[in-house]
């Protein structure tokens, strides 16, 4: 081995490994943290808020991801949700679906910095850094290409994320997957949507320019994401479940594209309850009147969010969410819900 590929070898030498929450009881800490004050309490009532979407029957509860906490350790969690029955849809940004699950899927791995070098000398190296997490570029750029090669199989013209991303689980589930449980390939078998309202702002986006591009010289028609398409089609699912609620890690995008779909249904005629039960976890301040951290009783003022079962938790999503997610399981609600399959409900 060079130099460089022995240096590249040491610094990518630790995989992250995902925290599993059938592995530990989250109900014992949750039961403690109910008893506390400040966060921990918060974090208890988010818990017994999810807890009550859960287990209620006419409820479909909504997932939305933002951040790198699949990244971080959090991937079999929100898999876990998937595969145990607690969570209907899902709104994400296109790098926690594509560079990380997808990119785990193909057989790669995300590692542990146990040290961070000048930054310059990663990028001689190939190596992409999120706070302290390592990926490899020359693994992403795999991932860059079977994203190509998903869209020159599938029919051209606009679709939406969603319809993508369910030719993503297909592709996996067909044989191509290297590591069995993505959280992609889990939503493709049990029929649980995907929505990437930014698809383009991940690894996904450059397989997707390249395959217009190559498309464009050939003079060839191609596949293009329809993000109105997007928005939509998660208001469609809206309309049909009625009563939702939403478990939002992090902000931005994914959080505003899940409420709005009351607003959305409401400008389309249909009559449709605010979201029932809300819990948002995230850092963000909210003096800078931002999406991502603006509260749920200020979404409440926009006829989203309905303020009886609400919690904000401000804490960093890998701490306090698997705890969360754990107590929900051991509790056991998610055995006696229906599987709502909304995936279903479209034809691609």
């Amino acid at each position: 081995m060079t130099k460089r590929s022995n240096e590249k070898a040491k610094l990518l030498d630790s995989p992250v490994e995902h925290i599993d929450i059938a592995s530990f009881d989250g109900r014992v800490i949750i039961d403690a943290w109910e008893k506390m004050s400040f966060t921990s309490r918060d974090a208890a009532r988010a818990a017994r808020i999810l807890e009550s979407a859960v287990a209620d029957p006419d409820c479909s509860v909504i997932l939305t991801l933002a951040g790198s906490t699949s990244a971080g350790g959090c991937m079999h969690v929100w898999r876990d949700m998937v595969r145990n029955n607690m969570v209907d849809a899902i709104v994400s940004t296109g790098a926690a679906i594509v560079d990380m699950d997808f990119f785990e899927a193909m057989g790669f791995k995300h590692y542990q910095a146990r040290e961070v070098p000048d930054d310059r000398i990663l990028r001689d190296l190939y190596i992409d850094r999120i706070y302290d997490t390592y990926i490899d570029e020359e693994e992403l750029q795999a991932c860059d290409h079977a994203t190509l090669e998903i869209a020159d199989l599938l029919e051209p013209g606009p679709r939406s994320s969603r319809s993508y991303i369910k030719a993503m689980g297909k592709w996996l589930a067909d044989g191509n997957a290297k590591k069995e449980g993505s959280l992609v390939q889990e939503c493709y078998e049990h029929g649980v949507p995907i929505f990437c309202p930014a698809f383009s702002d991940c690894s996904a986006g450059f397989g997707l320019v390249k395959h217009q591009v190559q498309r464009m010289k050939a003079n060839k028609p191609y596949l293009s994401i329809d993000s109105v398409a997007d928005f939509r089609e998660l208001t469609d699912i809206k309309i049909k479940a009625g009563k939702t609620g939403l478990f939002m890690v992090g902000g931005g995008v994914p959080k505003n594209f899940a409420q709005d779909t009351v607003v959305c249904a409401e400008i389309l005629g249909e009559d449709v309850p605010m979201h029932a039960y809300a819990v948002q976890i995230t850092v963000a301040d909210v003096r800078d009147g931002a999406c991502s951290s603006s509260t749920l009783k200020e979404a409440c003022s926009w006829g989203k969010v309905d303020v009886a079962l609400e919690q904000m938790v401000y804490a960093e999503a890998t701490t306090v969410a698997p705890v969360i997610v754990s107590d929900v399981f051991h509790r056991g609600s998610w055995k006696s819900r229906p599987r709502h399959r909304y995936g279903d409900m479209f034809n691609d």
